[in-house]
């Protein structure tokens, strides 16, 4: 089984993610910039243009319907890909052994995230009812970014209760969940079905080596490279073969945490015991063949304490947070203001997504987590209480990075000008109801939480 943290598996990925949210902040700042400085923004604007290409004699590799990927695509299709593959690793490892393992556990962050993707839709479609290419975005404002949102909650420290970290970082899982069916069902167009068949050709392969417990990363991100493709060209947008490849990869240890742990300190018995005098700690020693031999069987077994699920969604942090996310930011956040006004937010798509953010995921989060738990269904989050929950209810509109990319499906470059218009009104929306939700759930979690260090802190 997945090993645990001390706490609890999912302050994991609040840890993980908070430090993401500043590069964010700066790649969003970055990008609003060179969109509208006279000197850079035709740059900015051709550059995503830029086609790509890995090219094996006449086939490449980055083409999508006989066509080589622009740079946005490359960005939006393959790199977040991998953005996807940790989020549905994330997904996996909370539905085994974390806080979406267990009914009791997982059941109030998935009423509140189904609240809080169905209002904002609702608010949507109000703003937008009777314009059938406006209404493509309705799914825009029902992401709750996971970084930005734990970063801001982050800014507080331990004045935080424990169970409303906890609470936070699981609704983001859910809502992340959610984002991804919707992906799947609505953003699919033409399907060619001899690639879907190829797809369900290699994930049979990659369940058969899940099934005779394949270790090797090599494996899984080889065969998850060919299901890129066969995605990308069957008319079902890519990035969801990240997460299918997520639910291929084992999260289980063959013979069990304790079995290794045993097995380790036994070998550990085995090892010389030396002295070294003070000058010979800094010497390499020369270890013989025996022992050699003794540590490589410590070193394997240290290995299958680590599920493969675990040692790659470990692997991918680092270029996730410090590589994919910025790039994708700085890509996609590029608001050129030529032609609009601040009225611009009062109309249309940008005041749907704005309000969908700012008063749909409020609504949506708090109304349904407040019915369940009045019915009885759910609990109060541990050392939370209604005034505290509805701050961090306030928190889920922060919505950007899936907010951008379900932008960017809704309103495609093959739709022509108004599309594109749209788009930038989308992100308009998205940019400043998160700033809204932000500001207004910071000023209202400074007002409810406790002053000193919150229960379950200490």
């Amino acid at each position: 089984m997945v090993k645990k943290m001390n706490d609890t598996s999912i302050l994991g990925v609040f840890r993980r993610n908070v430090s993401a949210s500043a590069l964010l902040i700066g790649a969003t700042i970055l990008a609003l910039v060179l969109a509208n400085l006279p000197a850079t923004k035709d740059f900015y604007a051709s550059l995503w243009q830029q086609p790509v290409s890995l090219s094996i004699g006449s086939f490449n590799v980055f083409s999508h319907g006989g066509h080589a990927m622009t740079l946005m695509d490359f960005i939006n299709d393959f790199l977040m890909f991998f953005f996807f593959l940790s989020v549905g690793l994330e997904i996996k490892r909370e539905v085994l052994c974390g806080e979406l393992s267990s009914r009791q556990k997982a059941m109030l962050p998935i009423i509140g995230a189904c609240g809080g993707m169905l209002m904002p839709v609702i608010v949507f479609f109000l703003v937008c009812y009777g314009h059938p290419l406006m209404e493509r975005g309705c799914a825009i404002p029902m992401a709750t970014d996971i970084a930005f949102s734990l970063g801001v909650l982050s800014m507080f420290g331990k004045r935080v209760p424990l169970g409303l970290k906890i609470f936070l970082a699981a609704l983001a899982v859910a809502d992340d969940l959610g984002g991804i069916i919707v992906i799947a069902l609505f953003y699919s167009e033409g399907l060619a079905w001899k690639y879907l068949l190829g797809a369900a050709v290699v994930v049979c392969i990659l369940l058969w080596g899940n099934r005779r417990d394949m270790r090797l990363k090599q494996f899984y991100m080889f065969f998850g490279f060919i299901l890129w493709y066969m995605v990308l060209n069957s008319g079902i947008h890519a990035t969801i073969a990240g997460v299918v490849l997520a639910f291929c990869i084992p999260a289980n240890l063959t013979r069990g945490t304790r079995y290794y742990m045993e097995y380790i300190r036994e070998e550990l018995k085995h090892y010389p015991d030396i002295e070294f005098s003070e000058a010979d700690r800094t010497k390499p020693m020369v270890v013989d063949k025996q022992d050699i031999q003794l540590l490589r069987r410590i070193e394997t077994a240290s290995d299958y304490l680590i599920s493969p699920l675990q040692d790659i969604e470990d692997y991918l942090t680092l270029p996730i947070n410090r590589m994919v996310i910025p790039v994708f930011a700085f890509a996609n956040a590029g608001v050129n203001f030529d032609g609009m006004s601040f009225m611009s937010l009062f109309d249309g798509v940008a005041l749907g997504v704005f309000l969908g953010l700012l008063i749909g995921k409020f609504t949506g989060v708090l109304s349904f987590s407040w019915l369940s738990i009045k019915l009885g269904i759910c609990q109060m989050p541990a050392g939370g209480n209604w005034k505290s929950f509805a701050s961090v209810c306030m928190i889920c509109g922060i919505g950007f990075t899936v907010s951008m990319f379900i932008a960017a499906l809704s309103y495609p470059a093959h739709l022509g000008a108004e599309a594109a218009e749209m788009l930038n009104e989308a992100k308009l929306g998205i940019l400043c109801g998160t700033l809204a939700s932000a500001l207004v759930g910071s000023l209202m979690l400074s007002q409810t939480l406790p002053k000193g260090t919150a229960a379950g802190n200490e």
